[in-house]
């Protein structure tokens, strides 16, 4: 029986590793087909009408028309396609198309109204942040649902420890959406004062970020916050050179069908956990992640960005010159680390160093910003794990001094039932194994808190083996794997029922062309917005796979 299953596993993760080794372009980065985003698509059409409503109209109208048809029979939208009604798309969706085509999207706009108000209107919205920007949306089309709007300080861009703990990697948006007020909503004489400083100072922020991405207009190469920069200062009558620049980018990505996506610019996410799936799975001395390294290599930052405060040394999610994320660096590291040559690479030294200099002083890691005080950028026990395994497979002893203080905070941050939070994949299944498997990766399987987030795991398995997010919803690849894979590194043997039955769902669940089906496990508006990312979902089924395989005495 033993050895009709590891026959299998073996032709799995081989037919798996080809598959997504098909997807590799020769540049060494790994591929994917993301979904169109609503809400990149009516973030674009809004931006591209307030620009230049007639150089634009046929973008705009093409945009309109394809969010009328994405409209779901409940009156609302999801943030991709594919997903249910939600409140910031609908929010979102139902005001852009007020905005840029009232006379053909009257029935739409009605429906998503009807939709919104039964969500609860955009109290429903919880992220304070987010909340105020449908309202804005719902606002500048003329929509009573936007109820009041708070005024956003703009001042706070004249103190740059504050704006970065505070607002992090919502630079961008808020900058724009703050200067749009001040001409949507004019302050009073003292605040007029404060505005003369720091209007200017804002301006030289959104030029900061493009010129640290190659004065391109792309603003992390997403349609999403592009826009809303966009719109931002299209409204202000401000920087006609970056609302000129953005639009360009935004007429450059819109896809054939009309549409825009909000997650295209993921090269180094996709090839980061592509390459420790691949690495896991026996593939590491392959001549073809020979070029996936050399990416890694040039993809290193090499210049500090001032806006968030981060020095030169780690990597975005998406080319050199973008905005340095701890996530994907991380990732890298834990990559680079596990290819030929390791031991020798400056690169991989320098992005440990990296690494260690971007913990928060408590211990754990958040996402763009060192003690950062946004609640969605850290500290995240997700992130946190992956810089343990990163610094511990790059060659720190279990008792350095940043691995310690991060299984410290890690120690700190269960929820009362032994589960983790993860603030960029659905909550908690991925966040509790990723925190079991750090914990195993440093010997503390035994801790107790390791027992009860392995606990936790064996308990709120679906029925047929696989897991979800642990509420009862239906399981995934991606939290089977993760699940899988972090029970077997805590000691669960591999022939235990509970592991025999995700790696067997697993099995089943692979396609006849060797891939795993993506699922809507990546954050991308925590708690409002979920995406599929195919390559992290191969690259995780693979390393669960590969587990496996190896605790029931395979070769790798």
């Amino acid at each position: 029986m033993l050895s009709s299953t590891l026959d299998r596993v073996d032709r799995a993760i081989s037919a798996g590793a080809e598959e997504l080794l098909r997807g590799q372009r020769p540049d060494g980065a790994f591929t994917d087909a993301p979904p169109a985003s609503t809400l990149g698509t009516a973030g674009a059409i809004t931006a591209l009408h307030t620009a230049d409503p007639d150089g634009h109209a046929d973008l705009v109208a093409r945009g309109a028309a394809w969010l009328r048809a994405q409209q779901r029979p409940d009156g609302g939208w999801g943030g991709v396609v594919g997903a249910g009604s939600e409140p910031v798309a609908t929010s979102v969706v139902t005001a852009a198309l007020r905005i840029t085509s009232a006379t053909d999207s009257t029935e739409a706009v009605q429906s998503g109204r009807r939709r919104l108000a039964a969500f609860g209107g955009v109290a429903a919205v919880t992220d304070r942040a987010v909340n105020h920007l449908c309202r804005q949306f719902l606002a500048l089309a003329g929509l009573p649902e936007a109820g009041r709007l708070r005024r956003l300080p703009l001042e706070i861009v004249l103190f740059d420890d504050v704006r970065r703990q505070r607002i992090s990697f919502r630079t961008a948006p808020f900058v724009a959406l703050a200067l749009l007020q001040t001409k949507t909503m004019p302050p009073g004489r003292i605040r007029q004062a404060l505005q003369r400083r720091a209007v200017p100072q804002a301006l030289r922020l959104l030029d900061a970020i493009d010129a640290h991405e190659g004065r391109t207009g792309v603003f992390s190469e997403d349609p999403w916050p592009a826009a809303l920069v966009c719109l931002g200062l299209a409204h202000a009558g401000l920087a006609p050179h970056l609302v000129d620049s953005t639009a360009g980018f935004l007429r450059r990505a819109v896809r054939p069908d009309g549409s825009w996506d909000a997650v295209t610019n993921l090269d180094l996410t996709r090839s980061a956990f592509a390459t420790t799936g691949l690495i896991a799975a026996g593939y590491a001395a392959d001549p073809r992640l020979a070029a996936t390294r050399d990416l890694f290599h040039r993809c290193q930052q090499q210049e500090p960005f001032p806006v968030f405060g981060v020095p030169a040394g780690g990597w975005s999610y998406n080319g050199a010159r973008g905005w340095p994320v701890t996530l994907e660096s991380a990732e890298i590291v834990t990559a680079l680390a596990g290819l030929p040559g390791h031991a020798d690479d400056p690169v991989l030294r320098r992005g440990v160093e990296w690494l260690v200099d971007r913990q928060d002083s408590r211990g754990s890691w958040s996402l763009w910003v060192r003690d950062t005080k946004l609640a969605n950028d850290g500290p995240c026990p997700g992130i946190t794990s992956q810089g343990i395994v990163a610094l511990i497979d790059a060659g720190h002893d279990t008792g350095s001094a940043p691995v310690a203080a991060a299984l410290r905070w890690l120690h700190t941050a269960a929820r009362p039932d032994g589960s983790y939070e993860n603030l960029w994949y659905r909550d908690h299944t991925s966040g509790t194994a990723m925190v079991l498997d750090a914990l195993a990766h440093a010997g503390q399987a035994g801790h107790p808190t390791a027992v009860r987030a392995r606990d936790w795991l064996l308990r709120t398995r679906c029925a047929d083996g696989s897991w979800g997010p642990g509420d009862g919803t239906a399981g995934t690849v991606e939290e089977t794997a993760w699940a899988v894979h972090a029970l077997l590194a805590a000691g669960i043997p591999a022939d235990d029922e509970a592991v025999g039955a995700g790696v067997a769902w697993l099995l089943a669940a692979q396609q006849p062309d060797g891939s795993w089906p993506a699922s809507r496990v990546c954050a991308y508006i925590r708690h409002h917005m979920h995406y599929p990312n195919g390559a992290i979902t191969r690259g995780l089924a693979l390393r669960a796979l590969a587990a496996w395989r190896t605790h029931s005495g395979g070769t790798t």
